[in-house]
C-alpha cells in the first residue's frame, strides 16, 4: 500500500525513483565498501586476501536488506547494520578489516553523491530534451509579432517566439550551473570520524583519490565527520532553481492561457475532464503542478541551508530531514521537467489570438516607436513624451484609435509622415533584434553541443 503520492506512481519516474529505492541505496553503499577495500589494499593498508573477499562477498549479493533491517533493529544503527551483515559472511581474518578506517557518513554521503552522479545523469538529458523543445518553438514563432507585458500591462512589441528563446538561455546556464557544481557536489570522503584520515593516517588522502577516481566522483579537500554541508545546499539550490525557471514559465502559459487572453493552451488529450462540475473548462493542470511543486524545491533549499550550522565535526540535526529533501528535491524536479517537455511540445498556440491581442489598446502598444522617430527628428525626449501621453490619453478618453488621432494631432502631423505613422503601426516591423537574439541562443545550444540545432535553423 503506498504510503506517499510519490510512492503511488503518481509522480516521478521509475527510473528516477528507482535511484532512491531502499535496495538501490545499499548497492551504492555497498559498492563504496568494495571500493575502500580495494583502494587499501592497493597501498598495502589492509591484506589483498581481505579486500578480495569483500569485494567477492559484496558481488555475491548474498548480503540482504532484509537481513540489514533485523541487524539494524538491534542495534538502532543503519550502517553498522551493513558492517556487520558483511562480517557475517567473511572469514574471521577478513573480518578486522571491513569498514577498516571509515565512520558511517563516509558510507552515508559518498553513496548520496553516487546516487545524485546518477540523478543528475537524468536531469541533464531531460534538460537538454526540453531545451530543444523551446528553441523549436522559438524558431517556429521567430516572426510573430505579440504583446510584450510589464506590470500585467501592454508594454511593447516582440516576437513570441523570443519567449522560448529567453526560457531556453536559462535552461542552458542551468546545464552549465550543474557541470561546474559537480567538482563541488559530487564528492566522496573516506577520512574518517573527524576528517583526519583516521587510521589510515598518512595514506588516507591516497586511499580517497583512487575510490574517488573508482567511482567517478570528486574527493573532498577537507571535511569533518561528514562532507560540508555548503556543498548539499548549492545542490539543493541549483535544483531549486531549475524549478523556479520552470515555474516561471509554467506562470506564464497559465497566464497567456486565461480567458481573457487566451493565446496558447495546454495539450488537452482525448477524454480529458477539465472540471468535475464544469464540462467546458479546460485548465492549466500541468503547469499548475509544476507550480506546486516548486514551491516545495525552494522550501527544500531554506532546509538545505539551515543543515549547514552543526555542532563541531558534527551532530545529526541534518540527517534525517536530509533522507527527504534530497530524494524528494531529484524526484520532483525530474517530474517537473518530463510534465514541461509535453507542456511545450503540446502546446496550442493560437495566432490569431495573438495578433487581435496587439490591438486592445487600440494601437497605443506603439507609442515607444512613435516618441523614437521625434526623437530622431530633434524634439526634446520629454517634451515627445508629453505630447504622446496627452494624444494617448485622449484617445482612451473618446475611444479612438490611437493612429487616428496621432494623425489629426498638429504637433505630429508636422513631424511624422502618415507613411511613417503606417510603418510605425506595423507590428511585423517591430520585432527588432527578436530574430538575431533566437538565432544566438540556437547557436549557444549547438556550442555547448547539447545536441544537433542545425535542423531548426531552417
Amino acid at each position: 500500500m503506498p504510503i506517499l503520492p510519490i510512492d503511488s506512481g503518481r509522480y516521478g519516474s521509475k527510473e528516477m525513483k528507482g535511484i532512491f529505492e531502499e535496495c538501490k541505496k545499499l548497492d551504492y553503499e555497498l559498492k563504496f565498501e568494495a571500493a575502500v577495500a580495494e583502494a587499501q589494499a592497493k597501498v598495502n593498508l589492509i591484506p589483498k586476501e581481505a579486500s578480495e573477499e569483500i569485494t567477492k562477498i559484496i558481488a555475491s549479493d548474498k548480503i540482504s536488506l532484509d537481513r540489514i533491517k533485523d541487524l539494524e533493529r538491534v542495534s538502532d544503527h543503519d550502517t553498522a547494520a551493513i558492517v556487520e551483515a558483511i562480517s557475517e559472511l567473511c572469514s574471521n581474518n577478513t573480518k578486522p578489516w571491513i569498514h577498516y578506517g571509515l565512520t558511517s557518513n563516509d558510507v552515508v554521503d559518498t553513496s548520496t553523491s553516487m546516487q545524485m552522479y546518477d540523478a543528475f545523469k537524468i536531469i541533464e538529458s531531460k534538460i537538454q530534451q526540453l531545451i530543444k523543445e523551446l528553441l523549436i518553438k522559438a524558431k517556429e514563432n521567430e516572426n510573430l509579432p505579440t504583446v510584450g507585458r510589464t506590470h500585467g500591462q501592454h508594454a511593447s512589441i516582440m516576437a513570441f517566439g523570443l519567449k522560448f528563446a529567453i526560457w531556453s538561455n536559462e535552461m542552458l546556464d542551468h546545464l552549465t550551473r550543474i557541470e561546474e557544481g559537480k567538482k563541488r557536489f559530487l564528492l566522496c570522503k573516506t577520512l574518517g570520524v573527524v576528517g583526519t584520515g583516521s587510521l589510515m593516517r598518512e595514506q588516507a588522502l591516497e586511499v580517497q583519490k583512487i575510490v574517488s577516481e573508482k567511482l567517478d566522483l570528486f574527493p573532498i579537500e577537507a571535511a569533518t565527520q561528514i562532507i560540508p554541508r555548503e556543498r548539499y545546499a548549492e545542490m539543493i539550490f541549483i535544483i531549486g532553481l531549475i524549478g523556479s525557471t520552470l515555474d516561471k514559465i509554467a506562470i506564464e502559459i497559465r497566464n497567456l492561457q486565461r480567458t481573457e487572453i487566451g493565446e496558447v493552451q495546454e495539450p488537452f488529450k482525448k477524454g480529458q475532464m477539465g472540471s468535475s462540475a464544469v464540462p467546458v473548462k479546460k485548465n492549466p493542470i500541468k503547469s499548475e503542478r509544476i507550480s506546486s511543486f516548486a514551491k516545495m524545491l525552494k522550501s527544500n533549499t531554506y532546509t538545505a541551508l539551515e543543515n549547514i550550522s552543526l555542532w563541531h565535526e558534527r551532530d545529526l540535526s541534518n540527517s534525517a530531514n536530509e533522507r527527504f529533501i534530497i530524494p524528494i528535491s531529484a524526484i520532483l524536479l525530474d517530474d517537473m521537467i518530463a510534465t514541461m517537455i509535453k507542456v511545450i511540445s503540446g502546446l496550442i498556440i493560437n495566432k490569431e489570438r495573438i495578433l487581435e491581442n496587439i490591438e486592445i489598446t487600440k494601437g497605443q502598444i506603439f507609442a515607444e516607436f512613435v516618441l523614437q522617430i521625434l526623437i530622431s527628428k530633434g524634439i526634446p525626449r520629454f517634451e515627445a513624451y508629453r505630447n504622446i501621453q496627452r494624444i494617448a490619453f485622449k484617445a482612451t478618453e473618446t475611444k479612438d484609435h490611437f493612429f487616428k488621432i496621432l494623425a489629426e494631432d498638429e504637433t505630429i502631423n508636422k513631424n511624422i509622415t502618415v507613411e511613417e505613422l503606417k510603418s510605425v503601426f506595423n507590428p511585423q516591423n517591430q520585432l527588432s533584434a527578436s530574430n538575431q537574439i533566437i538565432d544566438n541562443v540556437i547557436e549557444k545550444a549547438e556550442k555547448m553541443k547539447i545536441s544537433d540545432y542545425k535542423h531548426i535553423r531552417k
